[in-house]
């Protein structure tokens, strides 16, 4: 999931220097949301391990 972020990110770049700004926006936004849900979910998995793990 934070491949996809990245993926977007660029995209955002790539749209933003070619003057595209609506697209890059939108891409910025999705970006966002996949790295804060990647985020979440990291965190979550985290410490379901320290409580739930072997170690």
């Amino acid at each position: 999931m934070l491949h996809y972020a990245v993926v977007f990110f660029v995209i955002a770049i790539v749209a933003a220097l070619f003057g595209f700004g609506g697209i890059a926006a939108g891409a910025v936004e999705i970006a966002k949301v996949l790295f804060f849900i990647f985020l979440i979910l990291a965190i979550v998995s985290f410490v379901f391990n320290l409580l739930l793990g072997k170690g």
